[in-house]
């Protein structure tokens, strides 16, 4: 059998941790001669690397700040991916290069695994506004949230993600980043049931974080409530300075790791046209319940 050659792509890429989910799958399938490594480079050089692969080249996962390149390099795309304006995934098929999205499915695997979809949250607010932020917005929408606050620092850089969150037929109120001023948030007109958007963003039943942890200095110090489902799609370092703050104080936390599990559970899955195995997936990321060293 000849070899199959795949890899996740970006900047930086050296702490990715898609190569030990990625491995451990092919190894559980039975899949010998699947090969997955990092390659790390920026968007302005996704095209060249991809016309230089030959066919042996079956999938590539990709990371920031590649993820809008890589939709503009594909030959096809699905629906999602057209959508968010990003792909995480590339795969090959007869007709070229397919981009499709698989961050979504992150999200909602990670929401599910803590308790019921969405974890009973009827209010809900996403911190950014970048491709992550975007396929946050999509999750709430497909758990049927049909409000949210959005939480940014530069609240001129929100116009795709509200303009998302309008064609999804949801209302979103925008919010100045704690210890920030802007003038005038911003309040979709768009709504179906015509119900006001959440005043306070923080005190949502859930919250996605979607920004660097360095950016959170400013939230560590908020009141959460046990009541309240905090994610950090971050996993490195771990455990998060959102995540302690959040779980100190009874709140239940997600990972980022169980986001990138159940994207590559995906990923996995459109790849290789095989279920995924699971939980040697998970053993593989989360030995002992703790974070894989890279």
């Amino acid at each position: 059998m000849l070899d199959v050659h795949c890899a996740v792509v970006g900047s930086p890429i050296a702490h990715s941790r898609s190569p030990l989910l990625h491995r451990a799958a092919y190894a559980a399938l039975g899949l010998t001669g699947w090969t997955y490594d990092r390659v790390e480079l920026h968007g302005p050089e996704l095209l060249g690397w991809l016309s230089d692969l030959d066919e042996s080249w079956r999938g590539v996962s990709v990371t920031m700040p590649v993820k809008q390149a890589a939709l503009a390099c594909a030959d096809t795309a699905s629906e999602l991916a057209s959508m968010l304006g990003a792909a995480n995934t590339l795969l090959r098929t007869e007709r070229g290069w397919h981009a499709d999205n698989t961050d979504v499915a992150g999200l909602l695997g990670a929401l599910d695994e803590v308790s019921k979809p969405g974890g009973g949250a009827t209010s809900a607010t996403v911190l950014g506004a970048g491709g992550t932020a975007s396929a946050a917005v999509a999750a709430l929408a497909a758990l049927g949230h049909k409000h949210l606050g959005v939480v940014v620092r530069d609240p001129t850089r929100a116009d795709a993600l509200l303009a998302l969150v309008d064609r999804l037929g949801m209302t979103g109120l925008v919010h100045p980043w704690p210890g920030t001023q802007h003038p005038g948030s911003a309040l979709l007109r768009r709504s179906s049931e015509g119900t006001p958007c959440p005043t306070s963003p923080l005190a949502a039943d859930l919250v996605i974080s979607t920004v660097p942890g360095a950016a959170t200095t400013a939230l560590l110090g908020h009141q959460w409530r046990a009541a309240q489902t905090v994610l950090d799609v971050s996993y490195d370092p771990w455990p998060t300075a959102l995540v302690s703050a959040a779980g100190a104080q009874g709140s239940r936390v997600i990972g980022g790791a169980a986001v990138l599990l159940w994207q590559a559970v995906r990923q996995v899955e459109l790849v290789t046209g095989l279920p995924a195995p699971v939980e040697a997936m998970r053993a593989a990321l989360l030995p002992g319940g703790s974070l894989a060293p890279a």
